[in-house]
């Protein structure tokens, strides 16, 4: 079993930053990919960005050059860094991961509880 934690939303004004935080801990052998996703109210739940196993960091178009996907300082854990928060960037921060668990359960996805970014003057 792998678990989620994420942390780091909160309130903030425009153009204020945070920091967002998820950790994986459990039956991990090796993680594919950390991806952030956020649901807007009455929207569909979109990617935002991600990074996988050799680094490399992707971004939705609406968050490109505002957002930062980078590993964190402990084991399996990352970081988003928003930077130059709009009201429009008002979600709940899913953090989602695909890992290689072992030979006998292979592949497992799964999700974290979410965490809310309110932006808001």
């Amino acid at each position: 079993q792998v678990h989620l934690v994420e942390s780091g939303g909160g309130l903030v004004q425009p153009g204020g930053s945070l920091r967002l935080s998820c950790a994986a801990s459990g039956s991990i052998f090796s993680i594919y990919a950390i991806t952030w996703y956020r649901q807007a109210p009455g929207k569909e739940r979109e990617l935002v960005a991600q990074i996988t196993s050799n680094n490399s960091a992707n971004y939705a178009d609406s968050v490109q050059g505002r957002f930062t996907i980078s590993r964190g300082d402990a084991r399996n854990s990352v970081y988003l860094q928003i930077d130059s928060l709009k009201p429009e960037d008002t979600a709940v921060y899913y953090c989602h991961v695909r890992v290689y668990i072992d030979n006998k359960h292979g592949v497992g996805v799964y999700w974290g509880q979410g965490t809310q970014v309110t932006v808001s003057s």
